[in-house]
């Protein structure tokens, strides 16, 4: 298979315009990127546990809902949708704004969005779009990201009581 190639803008040279190729991902290798640095250093959001779990969650989410009924596609599906997406995306947004307060902030918006996700999950149980053992695998996940999600608010908490 040949690799399909896509023009990246670097920037303006003179009166014109420098573009150079690079090998365009295609989505099975965009979805299955892995996230942790080699030395196993936090040097990014992607090397966070919780912002992984996070991502796994929106991955599932998005493949049971696919299920739902029709008539729910501007109703359940798209709210529990949206709050498994903004699990990771809080992760993400607080530790890129570079200031103890607001990681935390953030992260707790995170774990917020997560509890909301569980309670859409456990929602849609309850009008029979998922079966016991679905919603049960579901909320292990979700059980195993809060775990994850409250150590890492409890260390940076810790870190902030230091401070």
């Amino acid at each position: 298979m040949r690799d399909r190639l896509r023009r990246i803008r670097v920037g303006p040279v003179g009166d014109g315009i420098v573009w150079r190729k690079e090998r365009a991902m295609t989505r099975q290798e965009s979805w299955d990127w892995e996230a942790t640095s080699a030395d196993g250093q936090i040097r990014s959001y992607r090397d966070l546990r919780a912002w992984q779990k996070g991502r796994e969650i929106v991955k599932l989410v998005y493949e049971t809902t696919r299920t739902f009924p029709r008539e729910e596609n501007y109703g359940l599906t798209q709210q529990v949708r949206r709050a498994a997406v903004s699990v990771p995306s809080n992760i993400a947004e607080g530790y890129g704004r570079g200031s103890l307060p607001d990681y935390l902030r953030f992260l707790h918006t995170a774990r917020g969005s997560l509890y909301e996700t569980e309670t859409q999950l456990i929602l849609a149980y309850d009008l029979s779009y998922l079966a016991g053992e679905q919603t049960q695998a579901l909320l292990e996940h979700t059980d195993e990201c809060s775990r994850v999600l409250q150590g890492l608010i409890a260390s940076l908490q810790r870190k902030q009581e230091c401070s």
